[in-house]
């Protein structure tokens, strides 16, 4: 089964976003899911996609927040409480839109800071399009709600696929919808390159090397 093993962000700054993403979530280097490429190509307005950090209680939520608000971290949507689980939305100082939520609206323990899922979410202009085509990429729907939301099995790989529509994603992430050129994410798999009805790059990877846990 298709899945993703590695998300790059291209980034103005690579320095400066390996930085930021070590301090706030410790979430790069060899072996990690998060890798990061320096790029110039133009960009502007919201990008097309979220990426959600799941965990299991309120209190990792505030402690990766906090971490990433001190490296530099713009608040879209401060953390709270939600009919859903509690969470906020943070944008990174490279331009990438992260969601740190829990479904979880107590705490059973103290802070770990661990991450229990990375969701990779993209606002597509045809859900049930996108659907198709992922379906005959070799993704297995989890989860369908008709032309409002789809999540795909995450399999072998580090990271769940999920499809908003384009609109309802920005209204989430708290962002104006408008934006035009790159989506500056490339997905990792080793199922072999493509490009999605959205433009999203899928680009072939090798997994036969040591993988670190999400945030280990």
């Amino acid at each position: 089964m298709t899945s993703i093993d590695t998300f790059t962000l291209e980034v103005d700054d690579l320095a400066t976003a390996t930085d930021f993403y070590d301090a706030a979530f410790g979430l790069s280097g060899p072996g990690s899911l998060l890798q990061l490429r320096a790029t110039d190509a133009a960009t502007s307005g919201f990008r097309g996609f979220t990426l959600s950090l799941i965990t299991s209680q309120p209190a990792d939520v505030d402690a990766l927040a906090e971490t990433a608000i001190e490296a530099g971290a713009e608040v879209l949507k401060p953390v709270a409480k939600s009919f859903w689980g509690y969470g906020g939305v943070l944008r990174a100082p490279d331009g990438t839109i992260w969601q740190i939520a829990s479904s979880s609206k107590k705490n059973h323990g103290p802070a770990t800071r661990r991450i229990d899922s990375v969701v990779l979410l993209i606002g597509a202009d045809d859900v049930l399009a996108s659907k198709r085509f992922y379906e005959e990429q070799g993704l297995e729907v989890a989860k369908s709600f008709g032309r409002k939301y789809v999540e795909f099995e995450a399999g072998a790989g580090r990271v769940t696929l999920a499809l908003n529509g384009r609109k309802a994603l920005a209204k989430v992430a708290g962002v104006p919808l408008e934006g035009e050129g790159s989506h500056r994410v490339v997905i990792g798999t080793a199922a072999g390159a493509f490009t999605d009805p959205d433009g999203f790059t899928w680009e072939s990877v090798s997994v036969d090397v040591p993988r670190r846990p999400v945030n280990g």
